[in-house]
C-alpha cells in the first residue's frame, strides 16, 4: 500500500538555494502548481520555517496554505520577540493556526527553558495544535527527554545512511509522538555522480557504491530505496521531501511502494552524515 499520506513536503527552497543538486528556486507560479500537484496526490502536510528565506510569504501568496497542515518553526533572532516571530509567520502565511510549531535550534531552548513554557501555551490556545523541537542529535533528545519536556512532534534526520536516531524511534511512537524525517536524500547526496564527489566526501564513495550495488541486484532505483526506506518504517509518521517542480514531485509520489527492503549499510564516517561539514 502507497504510503502517500505520510510524505510531507518540505519547503525551504522555494525560499533559498538548498542541496547540493538543487536546480535553483521554483518560481511563484511552479511554487503554486507544485501544491496543487502535491493536494491532488494525498500529500497534506507542508514544512517550512521562518528561516527558510521568504518561504513562508512565497507559500501564502499562492492562497492555497488553508489545502494543508502546515509545520513551521521558531528562530530566535535579535530585536525579535517569540510572539511577533510567531504572528509574523501566521500573517506570512495567511493562516490563524499551524499544525505544528517547531523549535529550529535545540539551542535556543537550552539557553532559555522558559522557551517551553511559550511554546505550551500556543498549544494551549490552539494555535498550534502540537509542539516540539527541530533536533540534529540523539544527545539533544536526551536532553529534552530528562527534563521532562512533553513535546508531541519532531523532526529529526533519517535515511539509509544516518540511523542514528533509530533506538528512538519506536519508544516515541508509543509516547505518542509525531515523528517527521528530513535528509530522506541525504540533500541530494544518494544522486551525486560518484565519480566527482568533492575531496572531502570521497570516504562516503564506498557506501554510495554498496548502495549502487544493491540497487541493481534489486531492481529497486535509488530514488524508491531512499524514499521507501523511509516511508515503509512504521514507526516514522512523516517523511520530508524537497522537489524543484511539479515533474520531481509527481516521479516520487509514483515511486512509493511496498516493495520490501533489505538494506544495511553502516557508515563509519558519521560527522560525514551531516551536510554542515561538507564544506
Amino acid at each position: 500500500m502507497k504510503q502517500v499520506s505520510k510524505l510531507v513536503l518540505g519547503t525551504v527552497q522555494f525560499g533559498c538555494q538548498y542541496g547540493i543538486n538543487s536546480a535553483g528556486r521554483p518560481s511563484q507560479d511552479d511554487v503554486k502548481a507544485i501544491l496543487d500537484e502535491a493536494s491532488a496526490n494525498g500529500i497534506t502536510t507542508l514544512d517550512t520555517s521562518c528561516a527558510y528565506g521568504d518561504a513562508e510569504q512565497v507559500l501564502g501568496r499562492t492562497g492555497r496554505t488553508g489545502n494543508f497542515r502546515i509545520v513551521s518553526k521558531y528562530l530566535r533572532t535579535p530585536g525579535t520577540t517569540f510572539d511577533g516571530v510567531f504572528r509574523q509567520s501566521l500573517e506570512q502565511l495567511g493562516t490563524d493556526k499551524v499544525y505544528g510549531y517547531l523549535v529550529h535550534h535545540f539551542s535556543d531552548w537550552a539557553d532559555d527553558p522558559s522557551l517551553w513554557e511559550k511554546m505550551q501555551a500556543l498549544r494551549e490556545e490552539g494555535l498550534a495544535a502540537h509542539i516540539g523541537f527541530s533536533l540534529y542529535s540523539p544527545s539533544e533528545l536526551e536532553k529534552l527527554l530528562e527534563a521532562g519536556i512533553d513535546f508531541d512532534i519532531i523532526q529529526i534526520p533519517h535515511n539509509i545512511f544516518d540511523r542514528k536516531f533509530d533506538p528512538y524511534l519506536h519508544p516515541l511512537k508509543e509516547r505518542g509522538v509525531e515523528v517527521h524525517v528530513r535528509s530522506t536524500f541525504l540533500q541530494g547526496l544518494f544522486f551525486k555522480d560518484r565519480d566527482t564527489l568533492p575531496e572531502k566526501m570521497l570516504p562516503l564513495k564506498k557506501y554510495l557504491l554498496e548502495l549502487d550495488d544493491y540497487s541493481k541486484s534489486s531492481g529497486i532505483g535509488i530514488s524508491e530505496l531512499a524514499l521507501n526506506y523511509n516511508a515503509q518504517n512504521p514507526d516514522i509518521s512523516g517523511v520530508l521531501i524537497g522537489v524543484d517542480n511539479v515533474a520531481q514531485l509527481k516521479a516520487n509520489a509514483a515511486s512509493l511502494s511496498d516493495r520490501g527492503i533489505d538494506l544495511d549499510i553502516n557508515v563509519k564516517e558519521q560527522e560525514l552524515l551531516n551536510p554542515v561539514n561538507w564544506k
